[in-house]
């Protein structure tokens, strides 16, 4: 098996996510221009849909080397023009029929293509799994998720148990990993080689039954 490819250079990292769109079959990879600074990759110009938008940036996160992005895309809607009534009720549609989604526990108001979600649930996943049903949803142009968390009860050992669960679902990186916990609030800090392990560690501090904020201070070192 040969060895993979690490990009060192903006150049390289540069190169790389433009193969990488072209490769992703949901992104017209023509329409959206990159640039690289110091593993910063910024996407621009316009795309058919939201879920495009958010393809674009996955596939762009993905590439080695890769540190951050600066998302500019715009989302310029085509083809059959949707009111904002045919969004809101198709929006209204998707999250009743949601078997992820707590029934009658979350709300959206549709305003210029925007959506806003407001609400209240039990764990990130079902607040994440809402925007991703809305963003899919054509007509939509932006999403913002205002969804919040329930109180949860504050336990003992909260942090170990974060701690052991970032070790199970890391790749490799865990060891470098720290969780401070101050009442309900996590904050996650170290270095890892890639933005799905910062990812990774992220979800496993949000299962924990006692969390209600994580903030994710892990820094991407690309060796």
């Amino acid at each position: 098996m040969p060895a993979p490819t690490f990009f060192t250079t903006d150049h390289d990292v540069q190169k790389a996510v433009t193969e990488e769109l072209d490769w992703t079959p949901q992104v017209h990879a023509e329409n959206v221009g990159v640039s690289v600074h110091q593993g910063v990759a910024t996407l621009s110009g316009d795309v058919r849909t939201l879920a495009e938008r958010t393809a674009a940036a996955k596939a762009a996160l993905s590439v080695h080397g890769v540190i951050a992005i600066a998302n500019e895309l715009t989302v310029h809607l085509v083809g059959a023009a949707h009111t904002d009534s045919d969004v809101a009720e198709a929006v209204s549609n998707s999250l009743r029929w949601s078997s992820v989604v707590p029934a009658g526990q979350v709300r959206a108001e549709v305003k210029d293509h925007v959506v806003t979600l407001t609400g209240l649930v039990d764990w990130d996943y079902q607040r994440h799994s809402a925007h991703r049903l809305v963003e899919h949803i054509d007509g939509v142009a932006h999403v913002e998720n205002h969804i919040l968390l329930k109180e949860r009860p504050t336990a003992h050992g909260t942090e170990a148990l974060v701690r052991r669960a970032v070790v199970r679902k890391a790749t490799r990186d865990a060891n470098s990993i720290t969780a401070t916990v101050d009442g309900t609030n996590v904050t996650l800090k170290g270095t890892v080689t890639s933005w799905s392990e910062k990812q990774q560690a992220g979800h496993a501090a949000w299962s924990s039954p006692h969390v209600t904020s994580v903030t994710n201070q892990i820094r991407i070192v690309v060796s």
